[in-house]
């Protein structure tokens, strides 16, 4: 039987991409506003009994948190054939490892933590529109430019602390690494015509260069940030207008 010529099936899909950006948004929204209240309560607080409210009820809330964690990966095991309950157990487990690896950081290193998380979840939520509203490739180096802006901040404030510099440093050379293998891997999915092994990862007419520029481009300023804390400073903001530059150009582009 001919199918109706003016079905139009696939009219929908424009639309798709904005539910998972909204639910990025108000997840990372919500995030915020618990590290806003953490912050204001507990590392600024003034009130002995906020603060001791705190210290004593951190440990629970990382028992809490990966109880929520271990509940969410289970129900996207036992939902893994229904693509809405899955989405709902993802979105469990997320917030329990949010939860656990947050009360970890802040009982662990306080105020420091607090400020990096909410650098962080803000990263975070940026880079979940960013995978909902852009082609897979732009994506990807919006990301890795993303992720390396955080890791030059990382390295500005904390590369000189007595305490913390040494494992800043470790990390900004395991970053390096991780960039290096990222390059390798976009050679031989390109090469695959966007396929590694059976699974794919872009689309077989993606155009690779601004992948490899991202990785070059973040190499050469967590590299510079080994050197200097001052270049850092420099070379954060001239990625951050890198970054700003790029998701002007891919929102042109895909409009």
């Amino acid at each position: 039987m001919p199918k109706n010529p003016n079905r139009r099936p696939n009219a929908f899909k424009k639309d798709e991409p904005l539910p998972g950006t909204m639910k990025f948004f108000l997840a990372g929204c919500v995030a915020e506003l618990y590290l806003l209240v953490v912050r204001r309560c507990y590392v600024n607080g003034v009130a002995v009994a906020q603060i001791n409210w705190y210290d004593h009820y951190l440990p629970a809330l990382m028992i809490v948190g990966a109880v929520v964690l271990v509940i969410g990966a289970a129900l996207c095991y036992l939902w893994r054939t229904d693509k809405k309950k899955r989405v709902i157990a993802w979105y469990t487990a997320g917030g329990g490892a949010f939860l656990a690896l947050s009360a970890l950081m802040i009982w662990r290193f306080n105020a420091a933590s607090v400020t990096f998380l909410t650098v962080a979840v803000f990263a975070a939520m940026l880079m979940g529109v960013l995978w909902n509203l852009y082609d897979r490739e732009c994506a990807i180096s919006l990301t890795i430019l993303g992720v390396s802006l955080l890791m030059l901040w990382v390295c500005r404030r904390e590369m000189t602390n007595i305490y913390r510099g040494w494992m800043v440093q470790v990390i900004a050379v395991i970053y390096l690494v991780l960039l290096a293998g990222a390059a390798v891997l976009a050679r031989k999915v390109e090469k695959d015509s966007g396929r590694l092994g059976k699974l794919r990862l872009l689309p077989g007419n993606a155009d690779y260069l601004p992948v490899y520029v991202s990785c070059g481009l973040s190499a050469v300023g967590v590299a510079s940030a080994l050197i200097s804390v001052n270049v850092a400073y420099y070379a954060m903001w001239g990625l951050a207008i890198i970054v700003f530059a790029l998701a002007v150009y891919y929102t042109v582009k895909q409009l």
